[in-house]
């Protein structure tokens, strides 16, 4: 099994259809990963950031209890939890 950091460190050379491929593997893994993908969402910038953002937020409901947790730990980070959080619920920023 290719683990998070696997998958985020392909991301450099991928082109769009393996950026794809690469996100539906995250989104596959399923609840499991969503901490690690969270935690990473704090320090990863670019493409990285793009797909594990998008990931979080195909993961749908599942996300929604760990970007709070997020949120309350990092204030910086709070912006971007909420965001993402509006996104899953289909909810205007």
């Amino acid at each position: 099994m290719t683990s998070v950091e696997e998958i985020l460190c392909k991301l450099d050379t991928a082109d769009n259809v393996t950026k794809n491929k690469l996100e539906n593997i995250l989104v596959d893994k399923g609840e499991s990963v969503i901490p690690e993908l969270i935690d990473k969402l704090q320090v990863v910038k670019g493409v990285k950031r793009g797909v594990v953002a998008m990931s979080l937020i195909r993961l749908g409901e599942d996300s929604v209890k760990y970007l709070k947790e997020a949120a309350t730990a990092n204030k910086d980070f709070e912006w971007v939890a909420r965001y993402l959080i509006s996104e899953i619920q289909g909810i205007a920023a």
